[in-house]
């Protein structure tokens, strides 16, 4: 079975899954309502609170969730053989990820854009909402931490990334001002965008960056994580429509483009070229390298955000609830984010399967668990572009470097955004008035002391990344719990989100188990990480245990009332 083949199927899947079962969603679980007040009008503060174009809360949203896992992951997941990951990918963004993601926005816009953090408390119980933002605050930590050090990574490896990197937050103020304060068209706005970022890769590529074995006194890899999160810091506290709005909208199309660039490569390359892309991976590896874990459960936590997240729950409900215009703008901002993301995770697959030139050179690559990542993604999404659409190998490694940074920055400056409003939460949880500077200086003293507890190089930055996957899913699986006692209460079907509720919680949890037993193996002890999922596990069982007694409670009391005008209003438009 060919490349193009994998590809016709996973595109299928994915637009079958957003043209029925989210138009499902929409009209009978959640019944969006086009009248219903949002967040972004009735609190809108011109710095978090802002109503926005659907199509530019969409590029908000989906480079906010799309990071550098959904490259990551599937790039190591193809270790067990490309079905299993292929068959997660679109089987989990469709029923899991587009239905996660959708009921966080629905269940934030229906509480004044509060986040899950803050909704666990009211749907869930004061005693789970705590143990709730610790589990929350954790999973932020690793993502600003790491994706700092993935970041500094590829500038450094692909020095051609480093203008376009840097030049995308220049187009992004340009574009902000052009839209919201000179009012331009957004179309004629984002063609003059997309071009500029498209130059600045052309310059990238012929003017690459390298910094010196000293610059500023500091090592490259110092200076490169010190000024990514001093500007995800400024970017934090920056009004959403001046930097965060404009950049995560116009890096989502262009990379889309780029997605596109990397699908058309396959198409083109098998029906044109005279050497088509050739699948080297295994179906069903039987081969695996010594030391790779079973595939169940630790598949489905590897892949991660390349099917449900966690993440997108706190981004859906931190940031994009704050900024939907409509209630129905929540169908393409939330389920088609989660799309896209699976659109990502398939063209890794792709790119990892097929993109690389033989079986022997797939066996090197995968000689042991953990190995592939972005740079698999990089080698082999370069060579699908190369020999389907004759770009130069240098220029396409650059494309998809930028794409893999593009993405990994914008997840960080949002999640430093969250971490902040979580910093604020657990203030307020304490008595403690903290105000947005004193948060965000939190926020930056934690990460940065977490990425060089370990060195100034930032190894510290993946010293938690292996809980990420389990910790990942376990708060996706938490919120889902929050959904399900959302429609319990208003007596809706709560089986869309009790089933993969179930099945995450499930999974996740029995590779945290598995974990800690890792960390403690002799001669791999690694007591702080074994610290942490014991906090992990705990955190999780009780607030799970909390959620059950909480859709108890929900099935005795009497149900919610409805507004039967919005309701009726809901069911009849075709959302």
């Amino acid at each position: 079975m060919g490349s193009l083949v994998l590809m016709i199927i996973g595109l299928a899947m994915f637009a079958g899954g957003y043209i029925f079962y989210s138009k499902y969603l929409s009209k009978r679980v959640y019944r969006l309502n086009a009248g219903f007040k949002t967040p972004a009008h009735e609190l809108n503060d011109g710095i978090d609170y802002v109503p926005t174009n659907k199509f530019i809360l969409w590029g908000h949203h989906f480079t906010s969730v799309a990071g550098a896992a959904p490259i990551v992951g599937p790039a190591i997941a193809v270790i067990w053989g490309w079905l299993p990951a292929l068959l997660w990918v679109t089987i989990g963004t469709v029923f899991f990820a587009g239905m996660h993601d959708l009921g966080a926005l629905w269940a934030s816009l229906r509480n004044k854009g509060k986040s899950i953090g803050a909704l666990s408390g009211r749907y869930i119980g004061k005693r789970g909402a705590n143990l709730f933002l610790v589990v929350i605050f954790l999973l932020l930590l690793m993502v600003i931490a790491a994706f700092a050090v993935v970041i500094k990574n590829l500038l450094i490896s692909t020095p051609s990334a480093v203008i376009p990197a840097w030049g995308a937050i220049i187009v992004a103020l340009l574009v902000g001002v052009a839209v919201y304060r000179m009012k331009w068209p957004l179309i004629p706005v984002t063609v003059v965008g997309v071009i500029a970022l498209y130059a600045l890769i052309l310059l990238g590529d012929s003017v690459p960056v390298v910094l010196p074995e000293s610059f500023l006194g500091m090592s490259p890899a110092t200076f490169w994580i010190l000024a990514l999160f001093i500007y995800g810091a400024i970017a934090s506290l920056l009004p959403v429509w001046v930097l965060l709005q404009p950049r995560d909208y116009i890096n989502g199309v262009q990379l889309f483009i780029g997605l596109i660039l990397l699908f058309g490569a396959v198409l083109i390359g098998a029906l044109f070229s005279a050497n088509p892309p050739d699948i080297v991976a295994p179906m069903i590896n039987g081969n695996l390298p010594e030391g790779t874990p079973s595939m169940v459960p630790l598949l489905f936590v590897t892949i991660a955000c390349g099917a449900i997240s966690g993440f997108h729950g706190m981004v859906s409900s931190g940031t994009s609830s704050k900024q939907i215009d409509k209630e129905t703008d929540a169908r393409f901002v939330g389920y088609f984010g989660a799309v896209g993301e699976g659109m990502l995770s398939l063209g890794t697959i792709l790119a990892v399967i097929g993109g690389i030139q033989s079986v022997g050179e797939w066996n090197e690559i995968y000689s042991e668990f953990g190995a592939g990542g972005v740079t698999a993604f990089v080698q082999g999404g370069g060579a699908l572009m190369e020999n389907g659409l004759g770009l130069p190998a240098s220029l396409s490694a650059t494309v998809l470097a930028t794409m893999a940074v593009l993405f990994a920055a914008t997840t960080m400056d949002t999640g430093m955004r969250l971490l902040r409003f979580i910093v604020q939460e657990i203030g307020d949880a304490v008595k403690v008035k903290i105000t947005k500077i004193p948060a965000t200086l939190v926020v930056v003293v934690v990460g940065l002391g977490l990425t060089f507890s370990q060195g100034l190089g930032g190894e510290g930055g993946l010293r938690i990344w292996p809980l990420f996957g389990t910790t990942n899913q376990i708060m996706a699986s938490l919120t889902l719990s929050i959904i399900a006692v959302m429609l319990i209460r208003k007596r809706r079907n709560p089986w869309p989100a009790i089933i993969p509720l179930v099945l995450v919680f499930v999974l996740s949890f029995w590779a945290a188990i598995e974990q800690l037993f890792s960390f403690t193996a002799p001669g791999n002890e690694d007591w702080l990480l074994f610290a942490l999922d014991v906090i992990i596990i705990v955190a999780s069982v009780w607030v799970a245990v909390e959620a059950v007694g909480a859709m108890r409670r929900a099935l005795k009391d009497p149900p919610e009332p409805e507004d039967e005008d919005a309701e009726l209003t809901a069911v009849r438009e075709n959302v």
